[in-house]
């Protein structure tokens, strides 16, 4: 049956227009990057621990692999903002801080690389990079050369001091200098994110010809208002951003927060429910080390990660809010007859102390099918997989209660009326 559902996944994929065809990303990427959590820490003596330097990284990639992460999925590791020195070499190459960084980015690669993990690295398209450091501009060609001959195996390139209406002209012509040194190098762009909020509508049929993934929206930080505010962004221009996602090109709602300061474990659950629904790319940024056991098996729920990873890679929507519940919805595999499975994430807006119970209609409320072909849903809680599944039939009704500030994420997977053969969890 697994063996089935990849085939299916892969005649899918092939019959559709893909994006940039470097044959990565065909499904979100999973990995840990350094911003978010760490920002422009360059203070190795005052902050040994959070600096950023060789030491830092090398660290991230040990507890990517001692703490299940890599087995769990989650492959990249990769250095944002200022880990170059303030000045390029008499060459006009980059070079690494070598204070922090004294071994080099190729030794690092290395290192990433015995653990069974991928490296990557940041640059800005504009003059500068966000926090000061040189930008790109005037040297697309041997930053990429040289991000090649360190093994750079990700490349997120930022938008500071650079010309909205102009950088997409870089962007494209750095992808084409990329694509020139034979590296497969996924390669994640930020034009969108400036262009809308300069409320320029950016042109997403280019973005999947150039990008594997793409930042929408402004940063996240470390609350649940931030989190709040890009899945409302998310949610009010799905009509016009959900068509371009898919295998090989993604929308990027930024980094997930779990495990820093600022979300509760209910919060914690809404954000990676939300960004499951939206084939998010899965990119974590905390201090592995301090994450705590219950956040850890949260991030590496394997039934959510297969949810986020299916082959199909079709980004769901916001379907309705009932009383202040949201309930977003994704159609993945596996299909029964021409029906699709569906996850579906019921969100709370809700602040008022108790879990709030709401039921709706597998029909009318969820969009459901009404085919006399289905008998029903097998409905499986993503996270609790202790609890057995409910049947529920189709033109039947559906409870769930709701922590505050919370999330529930299911799997409805259809029943044929004339059962062919039982499914089981092992088929997902």
């Amino acid at each position: 049956m697994k063996s089935i559902i990849v085939l299916v996944g892969i005649i899918l994929i092939s019959s559709v227009v893909l994006g940039l065809e470097n044959g990565l990303a065909r499904k979100p990427p999973m990995g840990w990057m350094s911003w978010e959590r760490f920002r422009c820490i360059t203070d190795c003596k005052k902050y040994p621990d959070e600096c950023l330097s060789e030491q830092l990284f090398k660290r991230i990639a040990d507890l990517m692999v001692s703490e299940g992460y890599l087995k769990a999925g989650y492959d990249y590791v990769n250095i944002d903002d200022c880990w170059s020195t303030m000045e390029r070499d008499s060459t006009g190459r980059l070079v690494a801080d070598p204070q922090r960084f004294p071994n080099g980015m190729k030794y690092l690669a290395d290192y990433i690389h015995s653990k069974g993990l991928k490296f990557g690295l940041y640059q800005d398209i504009g003059t500068k990079t966000c926090a000061g450091y040189p930008g790109m501009k005037d040297y697309f060609e041997i930053d990429a050369q040289t991000f090649a001959d360190w093994d750079v195996d990700f490349i997120k390139i930022d938008g500071c001091y650079a010309d909205e209406l102009k950088m997409v002209d870089d962007y494209i012509l750095f992808g084409k200098f990329l694509n020139k040194t034979g590296r497969p190098i996924l390669y994640s762009c930020s034009w969108p994110a400036y262009q809308e909020y300069k409320g320029i509508i950016p042109d997403y049929e280019i973005l999947k010809t150039t990008c594997n993934m793409w930042r929408n929206w402004g940063d996240i930080e470390d609350s649940h208002s931030s989190v709040e505010t890009i899945t409302r962004y998310f949610s009010d221009n799905q009509g016009r951003i959900q068509p371009h996602s898919g295998p090989g090109h993604w929308n990027d709602p930024d980094t997930l927060v779990l495990g820093n300061y600022g979300l509760s474990y209910e919060q914690s659950k809404s954000q990676f429910a939300v960004w499951t629904i939206l084939a998010a790319p899965l990119l974590l940024s905390n201090d592995l080390a301090t994450v705590t056991p219950d956040i850890r098996d949260l991030l590496q729920n394997r039934a959510v990660i297969a949810a986020n990873q299916d082959y199909l890679g079709i980004q769901g929507l916001l379907l309705k809010t009932m009383n202040k519940i949201e309930i977003w919805k994704r159609p993945i595999l596996p299909r029964v007859k021409d029906e699709l499975t569906q996850v579906i994430a019921f969100v709370s807006r809700r602040a008022d102390g108790a879990p709030y119970a709401i039921q709706v209609s597998l029909i009318d409320d969820l969009g459901l099918s009404n085919s006399t072909y289905i008998k029903g849903y097998e409905i499986f809680d993503l996270f609790d997989s202790n609890r057995k599944p409910v049947h529920v039939r189709r033109d039947g009704r559906f409870e769930t209660r709701v922590n505050p500030t919370g999330a529930n994420l299911y799997r409805f997977v259809p029943k044929l009326n004339v059962i062919l053969r039982s499914i089981t969890d092992d088929d997902y």
